[in-house]
């Protein structure tokens, strides 16, 4: 029986070239002929690929895209209807569950009780800032407002006469 597998070998060899022990005896797996000479890795002027692979990218779905789907697998109702329907789309069960909660979510924000009344008004920030140095501004007069006034009565006691300010008062 080894013999017969031996002429069995000998017979399928005949036409194949001669291989070295470094070679392989299988065809490349890219579908290429065996008997092609590769490129070999080491060799000086190596040709970079020029196919640049692009990075995935993210499916986005639309709302109508959902909604439509989420109707389809509400009205299955028979065993594998919805699994048929996520290979006929491409689509994992986890999209349905994330899509159905989405779903719940904007019909409970939809009945949410909502503020009633006038919409406040934008305020610019600068408005805080203006108005927090216009009351420090004004505590800083008051101060000084009580320091003359100390400082009149104290003149007064000491019977030291103070000019006349009627001009600055007017103003």
């Amino acid at each position: 029986m080894i013999k017969l597998m031996a002429e069995e070998v000998r017979e399928t060899t005949v036409g194949a070239p001669e291989r070295s022990g470094g070679e392989r005896s299988e065809a490349p797996r890219s579908g290429g002929s065996s008997t092609v000479e590769r490129v070999s890795s080491a060799s000086p002027q190596e040709i970079p690929d020029p196919e640049v692979v692009a990075g995935p990218k993210r499916r986005r779905f639309t709302a109508e895209y959902k909604l439509r789907i989420l109707k389809e697998a509400d009205a299955s109702t028979g065993g594998g209807e919805i699994g048929a329907l996520l290979r006929r789309e491409g689509l994992y069960s986890s999209h349905l569950v994330h899509w159905r909660r989405q779903r719940e979510d904007a019909a409970r924000t939809q009945l949410k009780a909502r503020k009633r009344g006038p919409k406040p008004k934008l305020q610019d920030p600068r408005l805080k800032q203006v108005e927090r140095e216009k009351a420090r501004l004004e505590r800083r007069l008051k101060r000084a407002e009580t320091i003359i006034e100390i400082q009149k009565k104290a003149a007064e006691l000491l019977g030291i006469p103070l000019k006349s300010l009627e001009i600055d008062e007017n103003d």
